[in-house]
């Protein structure tokens, strides 16, 4: 039987756990960990009213202190090491893998971090999956899905442009800001903030996230996209020279992001932009249940006769209901990608650190755990 440490039990540990718990075909062991004691409760209480049981759920207190040794006990056998807090603390569960044996996987858009689990990883002998999740993620193995397809049908080997946008929305908001927080204040707050890596005319760039606004329309519906950090993953680097522009949007509905760059204009303290942008939009938006996450990739290039072409995807994710309890889109979006990862490095076949790049697009996903996360949608 497996066994899978999840560091976090906040809303995609608890997520993860769920779409493990529950998958039939798979039997394994799930231990989550937490450095709160009522949140771990909580966690455990929420998974068992999702499918009526807490078998082969376990719960253990990480110290806050990070000491290695402590994890000891639940370390030794487990298998794999899903990091699902903060990322800032992503080094040191790296850390914890490399002592210990485990595989890795992480959620985080922070690049400095994943720069650094690279070089200590790079020589590993266990699995390093970096940046799985949604955006970067999920939408990072699509697009790279679409760039093949398109290569493949029109037997080319150069496209003009890949573009991956994701929004993860409330499903109603008001105006001034136009937005209804469905996952981390911080983490939006720090896409906003930080520089997004990009390809223009094959050249990788580092651009200020909120300077190339665009309107899109995708099914009908107007929405706006923006630069922002992290969602990107490895694929600038890896197609620079296959793809002339290459970037990642945040889709927002219209106003919001002008709602943002107000704020922002009156700020004259960059490194402290991130902690006073949270606080002003925690001060003015309110955190919302009900959800959606809306996922639109496009490529276009040239035929073999010099016809502009395109391909897209659209896909309209909502919550998903499991047992008892409702998950939120942004919640099954994040964590299934995750555990598909799981489920690769238990293959044996991966070692040392895995970039979305390297990941073969199909096996996350048609792989079961994404299919069923991302049920609730409708693509074009």
């Amino acid at each position: 039987m497996d066994k899978i440490f999840i560091a976090g039990s906040g809303g995609i540990g608890r997520a993860a756990a769920l779409l493990i718990l529950d998958a039939q075909e798979w039997k394994c062991e799930v231990v989550i960990g937490d450095t709160v004691r009522q949140q771990l409760e909580d966690a455990h209480e929420w998974i068992h009213r999702g499918i009526g049981h807490t078998q082969g759920l376990s719960a253990f207190i990480m110290p806050e202190d990070g000491n290695q040794e402590a994890f000891a006990n639940v370390l030794e056998d487990a298998d794999v090491l899903l990091d699902c807090l903060p990322g800032r603390f992503a080094p040191a569960m790296a850390r914890l893998c490399i002592t210990y044996g485990l595989h890795y996987v992480n959620l985080t858009e922070y690049v400095n971090e994943t720069n650094e689990i690279k070089e200590l990883a790079k020589d590993a002998e266990t699995g390093f999956i970096l940046q799985t999740g949604l955006a970067p993620g999920y939408i990072n193995n699509l697009g790279v899905h679409l760039a093949e397809t398109f290569m493949n049908r029109y037997e080319v080997d150069k496209l003009e442009k890949l573009s991956m946008r994701v929004g993860a929305l409330s499903q109603f908001c008001e105006s001034p800001h136009y937005y209804g927080f469905t996952w981390s204040s911080i983490g939006v707050a720090t896409e906003y903030v930080k520089n997004s890596i990009a390809v223009r005319n094959h050249e990788i760039v580092s651009l200020p996230s909120l300077s190339e606004p665009e309107t899109i329309v995708i099914n009908g519906r107007v929405y706006e996209a923006d630069l922002t950090s992290g969602g990107a993953a490895d694929l600038p680097e890896e197609f620079k020279d296959q793809i002339r522009h290459l970037d990642y949007k945040t889709i927002r509905y219209p106003g919001h992001y002008d709602w943002v760059r107000s704020y922002l204009k009156t700020l004259s303290d960059p490194p402290s932009q991130i902690g006073q942008l949270e606080e002003h939009m925690v001060k003015n938006i309110p955190h919302m249940e009900d959800d959606v996450v809306v996922i639109y990739a496009y490529v276009t290039g040239y035929d073999q006769q010099g016809k502009l072409r395109a391909l897209h995807s659209t896909q309209f994710v909502y919550p998903l209901i499991i047992g008892g309890i409702t998950l939120r889109a942004i919640q099954t979006c994040t964590a299934a990608p995750m555990v598909e990862c799981a489920k690769l490095l238990l293959s044996g076949e991966y070692k040392g650190v895995i970039t979305q790049s390297q990941i073969d697009p199909a096996a996350i996903l048609q792989g079961t755990i994404v299919r069923q996360a991302y049920a609730s949608y409708h693509e074009e």
